[in-house]
């Protein structure tokens, strides 16, 4: 596969990752929930994602053109899978604690990433360390979250 057809495909792993905050919406029950102060607005999520990743996808791309497949993206991968399952846990299972875990692993595997990222592509590094940062933000967010209202799944329903 060429060079513009491979960025087209890491910007399509990205799409397919984002689609969890989709699939797993917040709704009502994280609208109920007690949030701290310094909570972002609901609208500020979006956009702030939306950059991130195209700068996730930009970083692969570089990875994978300068090394091909290897090591360090299949920390990327894993790190994608982490990213999709955080949507499914806090907002599908409304499980603030078991998100709250799996976001832990999320902020390993993306320092994962930089350090297998740094021999290959400093601008890939730098690409990811506002992930890294958001990431270690929203882990803040979602243990003061869990914090100040439990960690009970509320009931799934529809609508």
């Amino acid at each position: 596969m060429g060079e513009w057809p491979m960025l087209g495909a890491f910007f399509a792993a990205c799409v397919a990752t984002a689609a969890s905050g989709a699939i797993f919406t917040p709704g009502p029950w994280y609208a109920a929930l007690r949030k701290p102060r310094w909570c972002p607005p609901d609208w500020l999520f979006a956009p702030a994602w939306a950059v991130l990743f195209c700068m996730i996808a930009v970083a692969g791309w570089l990875v994978w053109r300068a090394a091909g497949f290897g090591p360090a993206l299949i920390a990327y991968a894993a790190q994608l899978l982490l990213n999709f399952a955080w949507s499914w846990l806090f907002f599908g299972l409304r499980r603030p604690d078991l998100a709250f875990i799996e976001l832990c692993a999320l902020w390993a595997s993306i320092a994962l990433c930089i350090a297998l990222f740094a021999p290959i592509s400093a601008l890939a590094v730098w690409l990811f360390v506002p992930y890294l940062a958001w990431v270690g933000f929203a882990g803040a967010l979602n243990l003061a979250l869990w914090r100040l209202n439990g960690a009970r799944p509320a009931p799934v329903t529809a609508g």
